[in-house]
């Protein structure tokens, strides 16, 4: 797994594999957020799964599924949420694009400088401008 940090809060990467939770753990992570719907593709994981693999490695499952071009505000403001806990939070999908197209919607929400946001983003290799204009 290829994480990119987008802030002190928040990682990012594709699709961990189960085997890979207990390294997230290691590096801090508290929650791990899945972004993709639970049946997306047949050869992933299901949510139980996941979550089971997450909760034995001592962290927290939160799922906020949804498909490509299907961000919703109950999407922006579930994650929104889950970043006022403080903790340290891993967020993935498919590719890690809809993890890191969340975060920029919640942070705008917020109030964060979207300059700031978009120089992160592209840092870690992902274009949030289509969510940077929305917000």
């Amino acid at each position: 797994m290829e994480s990119k940090s987008l802030d002190q809060q928040v990682s990012i990467s594709a699709e961990p594999a189960l085997s890979e939770m207990a390294a997230l753990s290691e590096a801090g992570v508290s929650i791990v957020v899945c972004n993709r719907p639970e049946y997306e593709a047949e050869d992933l994981p299901t949510f139980d799964q996941l979550e089971q693999a997450v909760n034995d490695a001592g962290m927290e499952f939160i799922a906020i599924p949804f498909s490509r071009g299907q961000m919703q505000p109950g999407h922006v403001d579930a994650f929104v949420k889950v970043l006022q806990s403080g903790k340290r939070i891993h967020a993935f999908c498919r590719s890690g694009n809809r993890s890191c197209n969340l975060w920029a919607a919640a942070h705008c929400s917020v109030g964060t400088d979207k300059a700031a946001l978009r120089a992160a983003a592209e840092s870690a290799g992902f274009d949030v401008s289509g969510v940077l204009v929305s917000y």
